[in-house]
């Protein structure tokens, strides 16, 4: 998901509460608070000597010890403004791909991306997961590339269907 996109469904959405689930029926606390929001530049070369770039927006979030207790979770609403706020003092990058950072007591510190958006009348949650790393450069490396078997019915063995 894009800054842009995220920052839309945040006034799309202004009234609900907003979620995070960061793993299966797992989600920040509501004593969560927005507590940075990064401009990331990616300027990198992979295995196979192939360079790349691009820009990413990593909020972070926390979760408050003093207020572990707390039942209502930040709105829609508010997180747009302080998004809006920091927009102001450090420009983000609209068509920059939104990550969350996060981390607690039995999660390890990571940046999710956001996997699903589901809503309801009070409520926005956004899924959130775990990217695996990858080779990205394959061929160069020599690194078999997997595919997709599709099933038939006349898949016979040595036929390369399976």
């Amino acid at each position: 998901m894009k800054t842009n996109e995220f920052l839309e469904l945040l006034n799309d959405h202004k009234n609900k509460e907003l979620l995070f689930e960061y793993t299966s029926g797992h989600f920040v606390g509501a004593n969560y608070h927005i507590t940075e929001i990064k401009n990331i530049t990616v300027d990198s070369v992979d295995c196979g000597a192939g360079v790349d770039f691009w820009k990413e927006t990593v909020i972070q979030l926390w979760e408050s010890p003093t207020e572990k207790d707390k039942k209502e979770y930040m709105t829609a609403y508010k997180a747009l403004g302080i998004l809006n706020k920091v927009d102001c003092i450090k420009p983000m990058v609209k068509d920059a791909e939104v990550k969350f950072e996060y981390s607690n007591t039995s999660f390890h510190t990571t940046q999710l991306f956001v996997n699903e958006i589901i809503w309801n009348d009070s409520r926005l949650v956004v899924q959130l997961a775990v990217e695996k790393t990858d080779c990205k450069a394959k061929e160069t490396c020599g690194v078999p590339v997997e595919t997709e078997v599709s099933a038939q019915s006349n898949c016979a063995p040595g036929s390369g269907c399976c």
